[in-house]
C-alpha cells in the first residue's frame, strides 16, 4: 500500500563553516525567523522542525506558506534527496519527481540519447523506454530535432522533452513545486490534460504551491507550514 509516513522529522541545512560571520548570521536569523543553530562545523539552518504527518492512497496533498516556510525541503525529503537529521521518513511505492524536469539531461547529447539518460535517472529499463520512446517524441512536437544536440534547442523546445519523458510513465507518488506549465499555448493546453491523466494515475500526490485557487482545485488536503513547522493540517 502506498504511504508516506514523517515520524518528529527534523532536517538542518550546514551554512558556511565559520561561526564567526556575524551579517551573514543576522541574515539567516531573519529569513528563517531565528531558526538556527551553531555546531562544531558553524551554522546550521532548521529547514524541517520536528513534523510527524501521514499521507495515504487516493489524497492529494498541497503545501502551503510562505518562501523559506520548508514546502520544497519536505518535497526533496520525500524524495530521498535530504537525509533526516533526526526522526524520519518512510516512503513506501514509487516516485516520479517533477521538482527538477531536466535532472540529468545533457546539452551536448541529441534529444534522442537525453530521453534514455532521463529514464535512467528516473529507474526505468532500457527495453520499456523503447516502448514509449515514439510516444515521447510525438507528444514534444520536436520533429527532426530530436536528432540535434539540446544546446541548439530553445528554453521551450527542452522544457516540451523534459516534460514528455517525466509524464510518460506512471508512478504510485507525483511531486510537484508549483503547478507545470510548459510551452506556448496549444502546447500547455494539451500539456495540462496529460499531467492531469498522469496524476489522476498516481496513488498519491504532493504539491508546493503560492497558487490558492490551483491548491483549492487539486488538493484533498492542505498542510499549512511555517519556519519548519505544519501549523494546519486540514481537509479540502
Amino acid at each position: 500500500m502506498t504511504s508516506i509516513k514523517a515520524n518528529n522529522l527534523t532536517i538542518f541545512y550546514p551554512i558556511f563553516d565559520s561561526s564567526s560571520r556575524s551579517l551573514k548570521k543576522a541574515v539567516v536569523r531573519a529569513a528563517t525567523g531565528g531558526k538556527i543553530a551553531n555546531d562544531a562545523h558553524g551554522i546550521s539552518v532548521c529547514a524541517i522542525d520536528n513534523i510527524s504527518f501521514s499521507f495515504g492512497e487516493g489524497e492529494r496533498i498541497g503545501l502551503v506558506g510562505h518562501n523559506g516556510a520548508g514546502k520544497s525541503t519536505l518535497l526533496r525529503a520525500i524524495a530521498g534527496v535530504y537525509a533526516p537529521t533526526s526522526g524520519s521518513m518512510a516512503v513506501k511505492g514509487s516516485i516520479v519527481s517533477l521538482l527538477d524536469l531536466s535532472l540529468g539531461m545533457d546539452n551536448e547529447f541529441t534529444g534522442y540519447e537525453n530521453i534514455f539518460m532521463r529514464c535512467v535517472l528516473m529507474g526505468i529499463g532500457k527495453s520499456e523506454v523503447k516502448k514509449h520512446v515514439d510516444d515521447i517524441i510525438e507528444f514534444s512536437e520536436l520533429g527532426e530535432y530530436i536528432r540535434m544536440p539540446m544546446r541548439t534547442y530553445s528554453t521551450g523546445m527542452s522544457l516540451r522533452l523534459a516534460f514528455s519523458i517525466c509524464t510518460t510513465f506512471p508512478s504510485d507518488i507525483v511531486l510537484m513545486d508549483e503547478w507545470l506549465s510548459v510551452g506556448d499555448a496549444d502546447f500547455s493546453k494539451k500539456a495540462e490534460k496529460r499531467l492531469l491523466e498522469f496524476i489522476k494515475k498516481s496513488s498519491i500526490l504532493v504539491l508546493a504551491s503560492h497558487d490558492a485557487e490551483q491548491i483549492k482545485k487539486i488538493c484533498t488536503r492542505v498542510l499549512t507550514m511555517d519556519h519548519g513547522h505544519v501549523k494546519e493540517d486540514k481537509f479540502n
